[in-house]
Order: structure tokens, then sequence, then C-alpha cells
């Protein structure tokens, strides 16, 4: 009774449109009452959850991420991405996938993917022949790099939600040839739908261009290589790569590039603010319905359940992506993470899966969701900036789906993909 009150509250308050992390809280005080808890026990389980050095670690990704976005970096990616790749056909498509990838490096967010590339480039792929469909399509879909390719404050969120016994460097690691695989795989499917519309490809520039562009660019990438690069040498901790991550990133965009205004600059402190805010009343919630889930035995039910429909590994792997994708579909990421790590973790270990490989797998799943209706943040943001009805965006971005999931499939049963690198500096 306890668990379907819990459940129910909380799916209810979701329909209703209520935000995940109050449902989640609303849920988690009503189950606490009904136990015969008292009711601060609720405030101390959200206090414990949020409690976590490694937390620290988020604010300065998110803030780095909006200077970033705020300080033009994001349009000397492009530039740089264009010298290099944008000769191919339908060039302009793989100028934006490749530089989502350079650019989600360097904010770990998809949104902000979106707002600084999707701004730049949808409207010149409209104006060079491209459909709006295909150029929100590609945009919106190649966001999730940001993701996976470290680094991520999503990965500092599986980390907590796993317990903490994962190394956050290991998963950065990890991230890397999944994040490229993906952007490959949707780079291929790009090529095929501009060879089918004989979109045009972009002039080859010289290899004196893309010098140039290169050299414009670098400062930018080297905010990723100060935050990665520091915690696998062991110079910083996860926090500290972070803080000093930022500061690079204001000194580069305010005293170099002389790109960050006063207005700018207050619109990243604000937007970093929120994230992080929103970030933290999530996880401090999710720590108390957690501990609900596991009071009722959730993980172990859901385990034999599940190994009673199929022993064999490739069976109950592929029974977890489908519940991560129809979830994926209706909730956000960080909220999945911290619900469904705890269910899912100890039943991909009892199969002898690495738990770095099923975070990487978890990220590139929930990914697909933020591009998936009725709850796609990044679907929705996509269409608002190439201004575009999300129904016309559907009938034609299944070829992007199918990229993803190649990708997925790959990163699920093929450990190499995300566990060669981690290797490599063990």
């Amino acid at each position: 009774m306890g668990l379907t009150l819990l459940l129910g509250i909380f799916f209810a308050c979701v329909v209703l449109g209520m935000p995940v992390a109050f449902a989640m809280g609303i849920a988690a005080l009503t189950a606490f009452w009904y136990e015969g808890f008292p009711l601060l026990i609720t405030f101390q389980r959200s206090l414990s959850g949020i409690s976590v050095f490694s937390l620290l670690a988020i604010p300065f990704f998110v803030f780095a991420g909006e200077l970033m976005l705020h300080g033009g970096i994001a349009m000397r990616l492009v530039r740089f991405a264009s010298a290099l790749v944008g000769h191919v056909r339908g060039g302009l498509a793989s100028v934006n996938i490749f530089s989502s990838m350079l650019f989600g490096g360097i904010s770990g967010s998809a949104v902000a993917d979106i707002s600084a590339l999707g701004s730049i480039l949808i409207p010149v792929m409209k104006e060079r022949g491209y459909r709006a469909d295909y150029a929100v399509n590609v945009t919106v879909t190649s966001s999730i790099a940001g993701i996976v390719i470290p680094p991520s404050h999503n990965m500092i969120i599986f980390a907590v939600a796993a317990g903490g016994g994962i190394s956050i460097s290991k998963l950065f690691l990890a991230g890397v040839v999944p994040g490229m695989l993906m952007c490959i795989c949707l780079a291929a499917a790009a090529y095929f739908i501009a060879l089918k519309h004989n979109y045009p490809a972009e002039p080859f520039p010289g290899w004196r261009a893309v010098g140039k562009a290169s050299i414009e660019a670098i400062p930018g990438l080297v905010t990723a290589v100060i935050i990665v690069g520091g915690v696998l040498s062991g110079v910083f901790t996860v926090t500290e790569s972070g803080a000093f991550g930022a500061i690079y990133a204001l000194c580069l965009t305010y005293f170099v590039y002389r790109s960050l205004d006063w207005n700018g600059f207050k619109t990243a402190v604000i937007s970093a603010v929120r994230t992080t805010a929103m970030v933290m009343v999530l996880i401090g919630f999710a720590s108390s319905f957690a501990y609900l889930l596991a009071l009722y035995q959730v993980p172990d039910k859901l385990s034999s359940f599940m190994l009673g429909i199929s022993s064999e590994k490739i069976a109950v792997l592929l029974m977890i992506n489908l519940m991560l994708l129809v979830l994926g579909m209706i909730m956000d990421m960080a909220a999945l993470i911290l619900i469904c790590t705890p269910i899912f973790l100890p039943i991909v270990k009892d199969l002898g899966m690495d738990p770095v490989q099923f975070g990487i797998m978890m990220l590139v799943n929930l990914g697909l969701g933020l591009c998936t209706p009725p709850v796609g943040t990044c679907l929705f943001v996509g269409c608002a900036v190439g201004r575009i009805k999300i129904e016309e965006t559907l009938k034609s971005i299944w070829p992007f789906y199918l990229a993803i999931l190649v990708a997925l499939i790959l990163v699920t049963y093929v450990p190499a993909v995300s566990l060669f690198l981690p290797s490599l500096f063990n």
C-alpha cells in the first residue's frame, strides 16, 4: 500500500503538470506520513542527498557553459567546423554535428548547444536551401552529444545516484568514444538524406583558412582540456577543475575574445543559478524518493520480475533499455538518473556489466528521450529556434533516431566502446 501511494501520488502530480522535483517531494512526504515516520525525515534525507562534496562541481560546470554560450565561443567553433567538414555533401549538416561535438565538450549541456548553435546554423541552413525540418532535426539530435562527451554534470549526478563508488574521471573517459560514435552515426544519416535531397556542399576554403579557424577555436577548446585533463592528471579534484574551468572561461571571453559584455555576464550568472537550483532541489527530493524505493525493496522486486521473464544478459539489457526509452519520453533526464540508477544498477552488476558502461548506456538512452515527445526539452527548444511545428519535425526525424539507436546498441553490447579509454588509464 505504501509503494502504491508513493508511485500513485508521484505520477498523479506529474500528469497534473507539477515539476518532477516537487512531485517526488510530495510523494515522499505522503509515504513517510503513511508509514508513521516523522515528517522531518523527508527533509533530512533531502539535505543529506545534496550534502555531497562532488556536487559542488555542478554550478561551476554550468557557469562555464553559460559563459561560453554568451561569450562568443560558439561562432568560432562553427567557423572551425565549417572550414574542416563543410565541403562534404550537405556540408552544413556536418558542420552542425561537428560543432555540437566540440561545443558539447565545453558546455556539457544539450539545451545550451541548441540555443547557441541552432540560432546560428538553422537560419543559415534555411537560406542555403535546406528544409527547415532537416535543419532542426540535425541540430536537436546532435545536441545530446554534450550529455555524453565530458565534462557533463549528468555524469556527476549518475555517480552520486550510484552511491559515490564510481570514479567521475572514468565516466569522463568512458563518454568520449560513445559521444564521437553517436556523432558519426548522425553524420552518416545526415549525409544520406543530403544525397537524397541533393543538398549543396560548401566550397573548401583551403588549409590556410582551416588553420586560421583552428587557432581561433583552440582557446575555447582548452576549457574542456582544463576540466577533463585536470581531473585525469590528478592535479585537480572534479570540483576544483570546474572552478578553474569557469575562471578560464570568464578570462577568455572577457579579456581575450572581448565578446562578453556586462549584460551577457549577468545573463550567464542568472541562468547558472537557476539551473543549479533546479538540479539541487531535484537531487534533494530524489534522495528521499530513492530511500523509500529501497525501503519497499523495489530494486529486488523488479530484478526478480525481469529475471523471471529471462535470465539472458542480452534480453535483460534490452528490457532495461526499453523501460528507459519509454520513461525518457515522459520524464526529465536528471530525475530519471536519480530514480532509475539505484533500481537498475544492482541488476546489471549481477549480470557482470561494468557500472561505468551502464552509466554511459543510460546517458545515451535518456539523451534520446530529450529529442522525443511529449517531454523532449531539446525537441521543443529546437523547434522554437527553427520556428517550425513539432509535428512537421517528427515526420522526418526517424533516420536520426535510428542513428542514435545504433550507437546505443553498440554501447550496450560492446563494452570496449565505453571501457577502452578508461582501461588505458588504470
